[in-house]
């Protein structure tokens, strides 16, 4: 009997049981927590309030009210009207960004809930799907969303976490640029406010279009925000770029967002601004 090969397999066997899923590591200061102790924290580290990445479902827990959240339009799926292939099929990619979000066919939910009692339509990405591209269905979610709030007279409320727009798409993802940019200028026009919540990463075609037009633009703690990456913009103008200028509080000290805030404050402060803008009390 080959007694090596057998305590190979139980070491083996054993280190897969042990495997320590119950403790999380924050990438910052490389502390080693209990999970429930971030998860009480809303996913933001105990030590150094790093704040972890969360998926849409997570982000909608935290801001909306408890049982509130009705989900509009998830009905809607991606087609590939370019048939387009790089290193996979857009339809695999779907596929694969279908099975890292429990069968969801969009890096979006959207839908109706109250915040603090107020009736709110909130947006909210998943960078886990697609990394969180702007695609087609996610563009017509944000226009009947704006629509939704224009005929109920209430407020809109964007999550975004993005790459960008989606390139399988081409120029169809580029027009959902202006075309949710349109409709918040309808909501606009009917003095209703958009809220802009940009997290870890907002980037390229969503920075560079409804995520940058709220009435107020709040950004979580050293979420990433820009439009092209610090690489391709030193290569295009040749120079050395200043250290983090692409965090939150360096886009808030110059003036582009309007300000940072903490995770476990970030539903008090929409509801206050919506309060606010709607004339509630």
């Amino acid at each position: 009997m080959n007694f090596g090969s057998l305590f190979s397999g139980i070491r083996k066997q054993s280190q897969k049981n042990d495997a320590p899923s119950h403790w999380k590591k924050c990438p910052k200061c490389l502390s080693l927590m209990y999970y429930k102790e971030v998860e009480a924290k809303l996913d933001v580290c105990p030590k150094c309030s790093h704040h972890f990445r969360i998926d849409a479902n997570r982000r909608i827990e935290i801001l909306a009210d408890e049982n509130s959240f009705v989900e509009h339009d998830a009905n809607l799926i991606p087609v590939d009207p370019l048939k387009f292939v790089d290193k996979k099929s857009y339809k695999k990619r779907i596929e694969e960004g279908k099975a890292k979000t429990g069968g969801r066919t969009s890096s979006v939910i959207s839908g109706s809930c109250t915040i603090d009692s107020i009736p709110t339509e909130l947006v909210v990405f998943d960078f886990a799907f697609m990394g969180g591209s702007l695609g087609s269905v996610e563009g017509e979610k944000i226009v009947r969303a704006v629509n939704r709030a224009i005929e109920k007279k209430c407020g809109v409320v964007i999550v975004s976490a993005s790459g960008g727009a989606r390139m399988q798409e081409s120029t169809y993802s580029l027009m959902q640029m202006s075309k949710t940019s349109a409709a918040l200028r309808r909501l606009h026009n009917n003095n209703l406010p958009f809220i802009s919540v940009l997290t870890d990463p907002t980037m390229g075609g969503v920075s560079a279009s409804f995520a940058m037009l709220g009435d107020i633009i709040m950004a979580e703690p050293g979420a990433l925000i820009g439009f092209a990456g610090q690489r391709v913009i030193k290569q295009t103008i040749g120079a050395d770029l200043p250290e983090g200028f692409q965090r939150a509080e360096f886009l808030l000290e110059h003036g582009l967002i309007d300000m940072v805030v903490d995770r476990n404050d970030m539903k008090q402060s929409i509801s206050n601004f919506m309060k606010l803008f709607l004339n509630t009390k």
